[in-house]
């Protein structure tokens, strides 16, 4: 497995397991699969509510805790809710740290979610703490007024939104860039259809969806796309077997149309900041 090194020394695997949506009836088995499969990377969320399920899955593996890469996400506003928050999130998890936390949106007080990151981070509660859909303003914010530089922003970003700026933005500040919706959920169809997508798979020999999530990784943008197929996990898994030449990873940019998977507030937008 491929790896990205974060600002603090703590190395994330390129590629992992999303659970958004995971169904709690058939989540464990295809939590199961995937541990089998060899993914070692999961995201999680309050949110989602599929922290005890990966908790359960990594104990029946067997494997030792240290082999996994868990994140979870914290819905909570503001400092004593978030460290609250945290603190029901790891009992959920059953263990006693998270590898990566983050503020999974920007409320009302971004700031001071943050800054009860930073006390868990201290606590040895999270190995990393970072943002998700958080732009570059409110970066801004955050950077000038902690001490602790988050390592990621979770943001979406696929073929059709490759997030140009706000890459720039995190590279320049040493924050590692992770995409969420890889395949465009409701534009994956598009995607799929492109010519050039089933040109570059056919010479590949591969298929157009494991192109589309190449085109990010070979970027260095971690990725967690979720599925709830067998099979999609087995080729999500061997999109990283093979390498898009330089001239086809440039010839992939041509499709950045700044285009959403979903209607998201307006400071979302890439002409916001």
């Amino acid at each position: 497995m491929e790896t990205v090194r974060l600002n603090n020394g703590v190395t994330i695997p390129l590629l992992g397991y999303g659970t958004y949506q995971l169904p709690q009836s058939t989540g464990p088995k295809l939590l199961q699969e995937a541990i089998e499969l060899g993914y070692r990377h999961f995201d999680s969320a309050q949110e989602y509510q599929t922290e005890a399920a990966v908790g359960d899955a990594i104990r029946h593996s067997q494997l030792a805790r240290d082999q996994f890469f868990v994140t979870t996400k914290s819905w909570m506003d503001g400092y004593q809710a978030t460290l609250d928050g945290i603190d029901e999130s790891l009992q959920r998890f059953g263990y006693d740290y998270f590898d990566l936390i983050l503020i999974h949106w920007p409320q009302r007080h971004p700031l001071e979610s943050y800054l009860a990151l930073e006390k868990i981070y201290q606590e040895g509660k999270a190995r990393a703490i970072g943002v998700s859909n958080f732009n570059s303003r409110q970066l801004d914010e955050l950077l000038a007024n902690s001490s602790v530089i988050p390592v990621i922003d979770q943001i979406e970003t696929h073929l059709l939104w490759p997030q140009t700026r706000m890459a720039k933005y995190l590279h320049e500040h040493q924050i590692a860039h992770e995409s969420w919706s890889p395949l465009g959920a409701s534009q994956l169809k598009e995607m799929v259809k492109i010519p050039l997508v089933q040109t570059i798979a056919h010479q590949h020999q591969v298929k157009p969806t494991q192109v589309l999530l190449r085109y990010l990784t070979q970027q260095g943008i971690v990725t967690i796309p979720m599925t709830t197929n067998h099979q999609h996990l087995v080729d999500n898994l061997a999109s990283l077997d093979f390498d898009l030449s330089t001239a086809e990873l440039a010839s992939l940019r041509q499709f950045d149309r700044g285009l959403q998977s979903m209607h998201w507030p307006s400071w979302m937008r890439e002409d916001a900041y």
